[in-house]
């Protein structure tokens, strides 16, 4: 992967680029800012040249691989046919197909795309699409939101207020109407039940925050079918079975954020499938274009849009100027057909039984408390002491340490008290076993050099 660079190009960076989610000193004084150039497949390569595994695909985004030529030039050949028209009153060719591919293979009955840039758009458009939905079918008085703790939706301000971000000091008060109830969790339940059980109890605890809320001011929950920013506890399908009738019971409209479950992540298409449910919108984005172009979706099905047909006067309040953007359509359908002509939905659940097999190995690490998730999104939680479960803050020197060392050790993934595992579908044995063996390593060495931060 030979290439030339501005070797100056370092310093603009930090000059002149504000990074997401990074306090700055970690870049001003611990040279945190890595300029990557190029990447092919699994592999990513910075400026200096030097290649690391990319074992969170970015950011669950890049499914299909990178250096995919053929989204390239898919990219390239729209731009020059039409680069871009007003959402507002047309679409274009490029669209259309997609939106009629989504159709195709989303679960159930969804086959109605509100077309979008990103995930955090997706699920703004989704909580006003369930509002004024409810509004137009003659409940005016529902438009509040129950979200799940720990839950990530996104960094706009209605997502964030799902979120339940702790940047309300800068950012509150944040959106009216919403409350926040416990998540699925079978490795340190918030009911002290084991297993399914758990799972059904937080299910009932949706339904008793539906009526503590009372039932004719509830729009919608939403929740992650397996939520990465949670720790990537799996539920039970039943979970999201009791979901969907509670829902149906009080009237609530169920929104599920695939924004990074969806596309093969899980090792299905979308993470529904496996729970056996439909939602009334789902979230989509990431894995969409697998990062070649931004855009996402909220998509939702015939009960949710006939209230637009019956009443064919009013529109949906939301206007999005890049909204079904045509050169990010013709990546987004590109990408699919990647998926479907080399089976990579099928190849990534193959490649998860793997990843867990190898993960499974770290358990005798004494800071590694659990291994879980499913498909290619998988993780290990690091713990201070595993017989009492006691966890570590997510920015805990001990975390940050590990994370360094696998960085230095030439693999990129997300390093908090969560370690995540979440390779491209296109990653080889190969390079999940050069995975597990980094991590393997830098376990091993953060425990000798920070032994006093373990308990027992």
């Amino acid at each position: 992967m030979a290439q030339t660079v501005d070797k100056h190009v370092v310093e603009k960076a930090k000059e002149h680029v504000w990074p997401h989610q990074l306090p700055w000193v970690d870049v001003a004084e611990n040279n945190g800012f890595t300029v990557f150039a190029s990447a092919k497949g699994s592999t990513i390569v910075d400026v200096d040249g030097k290649e690391y595994l990319d074992g969170i695909s970015g950011l669950w985004v890049v499914n299909a691989g990178h250096g995919r030529e053929e989204i390239a030039e898919a990219i390239g050949e729209q731009a020059k046919k039409l680069a871009y028209v007003s959402s507002v009153q047309y679409t274009t060719e490029p669209t259309a197909h997609l939106g009629h591919k989504l159709a195709e293979i989303m679960p159930g009955d969804l086959s109605r795309a509100y077309f979008c840039s990103g995930g955090s758009e997706a699920v703004e458009t989704a909580i006003k699409i369930a509002k004024q939905v409810q509004a137009m079918r003659g409940f005016p008085k529902r438009y509040k939101i129950i979200a799940r703790r720990g839950s990530y939706h996104g960094m706009t301000h209605g997502a964030m207020s799902l979120t339940a971000s702790r940047e309300e000091k800068f950012f509150g008060p944040f959106m009216y109407g919403v409350s926040h109830v416990p998540a699925p969790n079978r490795y340190r339940n918030d009911f002290e039940l084991e297993g399914e059980a758990g799972d059904i109890m937080a299910a009932k605890f949706v339904e008793q925050e539906i009526i503590n809320q009372g039932p004719e001011t509830v729009a919608a929950v939403i929740g992650e079918p397996i939520s990465s920013a949670a720790g990537v506890h799996v539920p039970s399908p039943k979970y999201w079975q009791m979901l969907r009738e509670i829902c149906d019971r009080h009237g609530v409209l169920l929104i599920a954020d695939e924004v990074i479950n969806g596309f093969g992540r899980t090792g299905t298409m979308f993470a529904m499938e496996q729970m056996g449910v439909t939602p009334d919108i789902m979230t989509i984005a990431k894995g969409l274009t697998s990062g070649y172009q931004p855009m996402g979706a909220a998509v939702v099905g015939p009960k949710v849009f006939e209230v637009f047909e019956s009443q064919p006067d009013v529109p949906m309040g939301h206007l999005l100027t890049f909204g079904g953007h045509p050169v990010a359509a013709a990546a987004a359908l590109k990408n699919l057909e990647i998926l479907e002509e080399e089976n990579l939905v099928e190849r990534g659940a193959e490649m998860g039984v793997y990843l867990r097999e190898r993960l499974e190995e770290l358990r005798n690490h004494p800071s590694v408390g659990d291994v879980r998730g499913v498909g290619l999104l998988q993780a290990i939680e690091v713990v201070k002491n595993k017989e009492k479960k006691t966890p570590f803050a997510k920015n805990d020197k001990f975390c940050k340490v590990l994370g360094q060392k696998m960085t230095e050790k030439g693999l990129i993934t997300r390093t908090w008290n969560i370690v995540h595992f979440a390779p491209p579908l296109v990653v080889t044995k190969d390079e999940i076993d050069r995975m597990v063996t980094i991590a393997d390593e830098a376990l091993t060495e953060v425990e000798k050099e920070m032994a006093s931060e373990l308990e027992g």
